[in-house]
């Protein structure tokens, strides 16, 4: 899952599609291919590695057709490999699949489909797409059909793309939930289809976007658009100015808002190229930590500030719950100021997005000297923290504009998830069989994320968010309550609203609430309570008792098919229900939106707020 760039015109399909890549080359990948349709036949150029390498490949042994579609990929079934690679092809070499996303009833239609006599070539769940098309090819179906029909029996949140011998003119696309988008560029006598903008806007400024259960049938002469049950859809292009920057937030109103809505995407990134279902491993190379190593770590102590910080103690939950290794989490703009009991068998792990970030180097710096194994967790590849490190997990969240951090909050929350399985793996404490849960959890976690984002409007219409921000723009003071693994979600949940909006907000333990905080509550103090179905729910739901007892008026997060909270809680946003270590990738999703349409009510500047910057580089 990756990048996705597709072609089809007069010109020849192979140099778009390469430089197209080219350009999606920051969400990161492992292998890369290219698929075109020459003299008749499909023919396939893949490659493990970085796109010189499959520039090398094409060089030596070039393909020619004025159709054709490529790939960059991150591992998730299978490792990193030229047979992993996308594209795929079908047993009769008649039908090509690209995909991002997890399809995650693969197992069960492998099975389905080798018992039909299918010859699977790959480890891979994209391969299933391509053997169910082909199914349905050979029944007779129209390319469009059985594309169509392929989508109603796979599972998860997908983007996919297709081209056939049989129906060598056309490129059949679609999107299926929030895995990543899909734009149709619009040229003279060509289309594109690309999943972001910036791979096709050399060559377009007119683009259609996919959304959720629609899929386009492309050719040179334009695209037909049809929902997945086979109604016709009208969809009106869209100018994108040739300005870089306005055409990366492309139909959005702040970057913020966009990197909200890409947290699917950059969830399906980070966990790319990391989790292998089939072997039951997580993968992290780049920690270069044995399984003797992991062993040997007594503490482990997460430093950060700000958002990050609060990913630590998030991760503090996360990596003692499946690692059982003792973490402490410190402000970075602290711990060296404390003599910290640190030696060769701690582990110092900084949280950073930009990598840049002063108080957390200097804690690195601090770690270093008192001989600890350093590890960053990071998304700017070749940063400061990066370089310094023994071991690093960067997010692969894709740039962050907004001043405000969104979706590297999420993706350290998901390398936090996926250290702990690690690191419970390395040290014996996961039993296979909770290995291959914790696995299949995380997977689903980029659908499920997109199921929350879906409960908001972004093409016109007032979402359920930005009618909750209308009742409450106007108030000065908000207090947010968690419990558990939830509570730092509190604590960030709070940060974003007074981080845009300028609203005063405090988060705190829910237990807390009565040894002081209780004063403040009354009708004119909204209280927002993560109060979803896990081992404190009970506890919370006295909180909010408590609190509408005060007359405040509660605004609750809860998992979905709760009925009960709706009794006691003004209003109740739902989130789907996942396992409870994974609730806080779900539960802070409506927070930031909630904080972001408060924002705009307000007036206030959402990308860049006043007094703060991206990357703080100075004590």
């Amino acid at each position: 899952m990756c990048g996705i760039v597709g072609y089809v015109g007069s010109r020849e399909a192979t140099p778009i599609v390469y430089e197209g890549l080219r350009r999606l080359e920051y969400r990161g990948y492992d292998s890369a291919g290219i698929a075109v349709i020459q003299d008749g036949q499909i023919a396939i150029r893949r490659q493990a590695g970085k796109l010189d390498c499959l520039g090398e490949l094409l060089a030596s042994q070039p393909i020619k057709g004025s159709i054709g579609l490529g790939h960059t990929r991150w591992a998730t079934h299978g490792r990193p490999c030229e047979t992993n690679a996308h594209p795929h092809v079908d047993c009769t070499g008649q039908v090509v699949v690209i995909q991002n996303g997890i399809v995650e009833n693969y197992r069960a239609l492998r099975h389905e489909l080798r018992a039909e006599g299918h010859a699977f070539k790959s480890e891979t769940d994209t391969e299933v797409i391509v053997h169910l098309v082909e199914r349905y090819l050979v029944q007779g179906l129209s390319l469009e059909e059985s594309v169509r029909q392929a989508l109603h029996r796979i599972e998860g949140a997908h983007a996919i793309a297709v081209l056939s011998t049989r129906e060598p003119d056309k490129l059949v696309t679609a999107r299926l939930g929030n895995a990543g988008g899909v734009t149709i560029g619009i040229g003279q006598g060509e289309m594109f289809v690309a999943s972001d903008i910036p791979a096709i806007l050399e060559h377009t400024q007119e683009v259609i976007h996919l959304d959720n259960q629609e899929m386009a049938v492309v050719t040179a002469e334009g695209a037909r658009f049809l929902d997945l049950d086979g109604r016709v859809l009208e969809k009106s292009p869209h100018t994108i100015p040739w300005d870089p920057i306005s055409a990366v937030k492309g139909e959005f109103r702040h970057f913020m808002q966009k990197e909200i809505y890409e947290q699917p995407e950059a969830l399906a990134h980070t966990l790319g190229g990391r989790v292998d279902l089939k072997r039951g491993r997580v993968w992290l190379e780049e920690l270069n930590l044995s399984a003797q190593d992991a062993r040997n770590i007594d503490k482990i102590i997460i430093v950060a500030c700000g958002t990050s910080a609060y990913a630590g103690q998030v991760g503090k939950f996360l990596i003692e719950a499946m690692a059982r290794i003792p973490v402490e989490v410190d402000y970075g703009s602290e711990f060296r100021y404390r003599d910290p009991l640190v030696d060769e068998r701690t582990a110092v792990l900084a949280i950073t997005q930009s990598g840049e970030t002063v108080d957390t180097l200097a804690a690195m710096e601090e770690a270093r000297a008192k001989g600890a194994r350093l590890w960053s967790i990071v998304n700017v590849i070749g940063s400061q923290a990066a370089r310094i490190s023994d071991g690093v997990i960067y997010m692969h969240a894709g740039p962050e504009i907004g001043v405000a951090s969104t979706k590297a909050f999420t993706t350290s929350l998901a390398d936090l998830y996926l250290l702990g399985l690690y690191l419970g793996q390395a040290r014996g404490s996961l039993s296979a069989e909770r290995v291959e849960t914790l696995l299949d959890d995380v997977l689903a976690l980029p659908k499920l994320a997109g199921e929350v984002l879906d409960q908001d409007a972004t093409n016109g219409g007032a979402g359920a968010y930005e009618e909750l921000a209308g009742m409450y723009f106007k108030r000065e003071n908000f207090l947010y309550l968690g419990r558990g693994i939830n509570y730092p979600i509190a604590l960030e949940g709070a940060l974003k609203l007074k981080e845009i909006s300028y609203i005063h907000a405090e988060g705190y333990p829910a237990g807390e609430m009565k040894h002081g905080p209780i004063a403040l509550i009354d009708e004119r103090m909204p209280t927002v309570a993560i109060a979803v179905r896990d081992g404190v729910y009970e506890k919370m739901i006295s909180q909010v008792e408590q609190v509408k007892a005060r007359d405040g008026a509660v605004i609750a997060v809860a998992t979905q098919g709760d009925r009960f909270i709706s009794t006691k809680a003004d209003h109740v946003i739902y989130v789907p229900k996942t396992s409870p270590l994974l609730t806080p990738l779900l539960t802070v999703l409506p927070l930031q939106l909630f904080a972001y349409h408060v924002a705009v009510r307000r007036g206030a500047d959402v990308d860049q707020p006043r007094n703060l910057a991206k990357s703080v580089t100075v004590e």
